[in-house]
């Protein structure tokens, strides 16, 4: 007997008759022999409509009383897969995620889980029951509830498969698996059968949606196989394990852009020890995250420029913070940027061993006539900034370059 944990996201149970579908695969499962343990969003669209409700109470809502407003969609759809359960014949009971014990910090709206307490739910499934959870959402020690922010069901799914030492975590969305790249751009883009938890990772915070990249974290702490697949077909997914020898032999796995970036460049800076911590405390302070970042060499001067990015939703908020700091460091050139940037990367474990797949891409957007402004790179990724303009183009050129269209590529093939 196997214990799996399903996570069904919203388009997954968007009304109640695609919640009783989802019933009637997971009942298929459990006959199976198996144990079930399913995590479930709230209905697509809800999120959304609570949180128009919240700004027509307050033009910044209150974080504390958004989490109890947010958490109430979960508490729909997992009391109505309860009752779709009995009603197909079986038993199931339903938890909230203070019922649970999910117990999180008190970051409202964007929590982070701390620890679970599983003995509820093994009691409940050792009597012969489905359990269904809901996603999203936990609590802090003192009782308050929280949320874990866009995403958070895949980590809720995740952390619970960690904690029951499940056998696997399925995530359930309204797409086969992972791809090479985004099939709306790439026609040819084909789906990955098995990916590592790094390339995952990379994938994840470089701007592909189809994982929450918290999820992806927890399953590879915790060595979770999980296997994302589509709620509408049987068609076999993507597993998301642990490296083996064989990953090596293609050397990029896939190509994934984000367009939520924004460039600043404070120009003229003075050239001298203590100069970034002024501009990026600040920053810090304010909870916004920066990304790449880039130092001129002196020219001779005694100055510099200093290029950073962040978050395109973050962009305003931190040029009004670096109003005053341009002031107190004396850049003599201001502050710009831009909001109409995209982040372009490849990301592959077989790069680690093997040499020219940066300049192959350098090759590749040059010959497309692709500006590149910034780069960053890890054992094994390499991110291009480039104009928003150019992202379809890049994203082709750099799928067709790398033969991600094909089937396999093979292990003695060289870039260069």
């Amino acid at each position: 007997m196997a214990l799996i944990v399903q996570k069904f996201g919203g388009t997954s149970v968007g009304d109640p008759e695609k919640i009783k579908n989802v019933a009637k695969r997971v009942l298929k499962k459990k006959n199976e022999g198996n144990q079930m343990v399913v995590v479930l969003s709230a209905m697509s669209g809800e999120t959304n409509r609570l949180t128009e409700f919240a700004l027509a109470m307050q033009d910044m809502p209150d974080l504390r009383e958004m989490d109890v407003l947010l958490s109430s969609g979960e508490q729909v759809t997992i009391s109505l897969f309860a009752m779709a359960v009995k009603a197909l014949g079986d038993d199931c009971i339903s938890f909230l995620g203070d019922q649970v014990k999910i117990e999180t910090d008190n970051s409202y709206t964007k929590a982070r889980i701390e620890g679970i307490d599983s003995d509820r739910i093994t009691k409940e499934l050792d009597s012969g029951k489905v359990v269904v959870v809901a996603g999203f959402q936990g609590v802090t020690e003192t009782g308050d509830i929280t949320t874990l922010g866009r995403g958070g069901s895949d980590t809720t799914a995740v952390a619970l498969a960690a904690a029951l030492e499940a056998d696997a975590c399925e995530i359930f969305t309204d797409v086969e698996g992972v791809y090479t790249t985004d099939p709306n751009i790439c026609d040819n883009a084909i789906k990955i059968d098995r990916i590592t938890y790094d390339e995952m990772l990379e994938l994840a915070s470089l701007g592909a949606k189809v994982l929450d990249i918290r999820s992806v974290t927890f399953a590879k702490q915790y060595n979770v196989p999980v296997h994302v697949r589509s709620t509408f077909t049987e068609t076999e997914g993507t597993w998301v394990v642990a490296e083996e020898k064989a990953m090596e032999g293609k050397i990029v796995s896939g190509v994934t852009y984000n367009k939520n970036e924004a460039r600043i460049t404070i120009s003229g800076v003075p050239d001298q020890p203590g100069i970034a911590s002024k501009i990026f405390t600040p920053i810090s302070n304010a909870d916004i995250i920066v990304d790449m970042i880039i130092q001129n060499q002196d020219t001779g001067n005694g100055e510099t420029d200093m290029t950073f990015t962040v978050a395109r939703t973050d962009y305003q908020r931190t040029l009004q913070l670096l109003e005053s700091v341009v002031k107190q460091t004396g850049a003599k050139g201001g502050i710009h940027g831009s909001d109409s940037i995209t982040k372009i990367s490849i990301v592959g474990v077989g790069m680690r061993n093997h040499s020219g797949i940066a300049s192959t891409m350098f090759s590749v957007l040059s010959n497309e006539g692709i500006n590149i402004s910034m780069i960053s790179t890890s054992e094994i990724k390499v991110s291009c900034i480039i104009e928003e303009r150019y992202t379809e183009l890049a994203v082709r050129a750099l799928h067709d370059a790398f033969e991600l269209g094909k089937e396999s590529v093979p292990e003695e093939e060289t870039l260069s």
